[in-house]
């Protein structure tokens, strides 16, 4: 196809650890320290859940 160059190549959907981050641009880049800041803000919530979780368990079982 002539007009396959022209298409913008798909984004990833997510970081792989360890890739070879040397293909990637500078916004690409950037775009993958958001992603990445988010998902560590997710993941530190779900700790945080869980810990009141357990610790309210943990309140019950003492009594």
């Amino acid at each position: 196809m002539a007009f396959e160059e022209e298409r913008p190549r798909p984004k990833p959907a997510a970081h792989v650890i360890g890739q070879d981050l040397s293909v990637l641009s500078l916004d690409e880049l950037a775009e993958r320290t958001v992603m990445l800041r988010e998902e560590i803000a997710r993941i530190e919530a779900a700790m945080a859940s869980k810990r009141a979780s357990a610790a309210a368990a943990d309140a019950v079982f003492r009594l």
